[in-house]
């Protein structure tokens, strides 16, 4: 097949990818060279009965639960339709933040619907990418060309919609996700036009054998490295070399623009962002020294060779120092404590055995679903196949399921009821105010 990008964007219920749900999916398949393929796609997704939306993120997207019910599918329908229509092999899925935001959501409403959770995105040539970090570096080291938005206070911004508005780009709907697919189409070709190689290089180099060259622990080298963990005053753009393994084969990176002894003789040192972990498999921008030879790119960071020189001597004579951060990084924890088998998506993988029978339960129809118990060896799947249920086929709970279901879902809705409740009070839109109450009193 050939290669092609599939831009896409969630709308969702609220801000936390392992307990909030996918509301609206909207996206466009391209070319590598940004033409459109096909038809656009723009579906909503029925919200469950075991979650409650947050009114504030409703309030911006405008979207009701009431909708998504009566003109939306479910979830169900939904991973069934984007692994095998959307996500194909050779498709490339971007968009603007859908690495830490989009992509997450992805991931966990495959795996609380019986889904492998990752092959969306690496198996038979598939691959991600996102655009904002794209953004930034080119803001940072090429910036010709293209019109940069402030904020009326006079802060840089990258928002798409601020991005869009300050170079005439068409987007008309900001916060639905068709428009803010096509507007992440929009910026992606502007950056393409005006700055191809940069945009070339990349692409090119987004994936975590490509990055791992650059950023390798074994050979370690100094190299740009952009991201929304560094400061404003550069473009969220400075130099790193790695200095210690992290956690799930990453690395941490050291920030060259800082001195470590004279961080070392504050008095509170503080170590973040200077040390910050890299994720290979997250598409992070990393580019050699050699961009920044060309159009000022030293000036333009606030850098110099000299001083980057400099301070990775320093840094080379404090071996304790990596170690520390390799050991303060290894004992905090990654996310909070599961309370619920759909929250602990991270917690393994599964085993060849639960992966036969996980593709069992997903093609199970309802009547089959009845009598169907696979004695898992993952301790999490028995309780999940039990919301499974309870959510897409009620009538396939016996007595004793039900109770434990509804057991599941009032206590689930009750822990988020405070939080609702006071986001509701925030909300000035009568008729999204009254929505919400209406589906609160649905749903006891």
């Amino acid at each position: 097949m050939n290669q092609s990008f599939f831009f896409y964007d969630l709308e969702t219920s609220g801000l936390k990818p392992r307990e909030d749900r996918i509301m609206q999916f909207a996206g466009q398949r391209t070319t590598l060279d940004l033409e459109p393929v096909g038809e656009p796609v723009n579906i909503l997704v029925k919200m469950t009965d075991d979650a409650l939306p947050s009114p504030g993120a409703i309030n911006v997207t405008k979207i009701t639960p009431q909708q998504t019910l009566l003109d939306g599918i479910s979830e169900v329908d939904f991973c069934k339709y984007v692994t095998e229509t959307v996500f194909t092999p050779d498709t490339c899925a971007l968009g603007y933040n859908t690495v830490r935001f989009d992509d997450e959501f992805m991931r966990a409403i495959l795996w609380r619907n019986f889904y492998d959770p990752y092959e969306w995105e690496w198996k038979d040539g598939r691959s991600r990418w996102d655009m904002l970090d794209v953004v930034r570096m080119t803001r940072a080291l090429r910036p010709e060309g293209i019109n940069w938005p402030i904020t009326s206070d006079g802060k840089p911004t990258n928002s798409l919609e601020y991005l869009t508005s300050a170079n005439g780009l068409s987007h008309e709907h900001a916060h639905d996700a068709l428009s803010d697919v096509y507007a992440t189409i929009a910026v992606a070709k502007m950056i393409k036009e005006n700055q191809p190689s940069l945009f070339k290089f990349l692409m090119e180099n987004r994936g975590k054998k490509q990055i791992q060259r650059y950023v390798d622990l074994l050979s370690p080298h100094p190299v740009v490295h952009t991201s929304g963990k560094y400061a404003n005053e550069f473009n969220k753009t400075t130099v790193v070399v790695p200095i210690a393994p992290s956690r799930n084969g990453n690395v941490l990176v050291y920030d060259l623009r800082y001195n470590l002894e004279e961080i070392l003789a504050e008095d509170e040192p503080s170590f973040y962002p200077v040390v910050k972990e890299l994720c290979y498999n997250k598409c992070p921008v990393v580019a050699p020294l050699s961009v920044l030879d060309k159009a000022d790119g030293w000036e333009k960071l606030g850098l110099t060779l000299e001083t980057i020189t400099k301070n990775w001597e320093i840094l080379r004579k404090h071996p304790e120092f990596a170690e520390q951060m390799r050991m303060e990084n290894e004992n905090r924890p990654e996310f909070p404590e599961a309370v619920e088998p759909e929250q602990a998506i991270y917690d393994g993988f599964l085993n060849d055995q639960d992966k036969i029978k996980v593709e069992a339960v997903r093609n199970a129809d309802a009547r089959k679903l009845s009598d169907f118990h696979p004695d898992f060896d993952d301790e999490r799947l028995p309780e999940l196949l039990l919301h499974y249920k309870g959510r897409n086929f009620p009538e396939t709970l016996s007595e004793f399921e039900m109770e434990k279901w509804e057991q599941y879902r009032r206590a689930r809705l009750e822990r988020q009821l405070p939080k609702f409740l006071e986001e509701l009070e925030m909300v000035k839109d009568d008729f999204i105010q009254e929505e919400l109450k209406l589906y609160l009193e649905s749903l006891a």
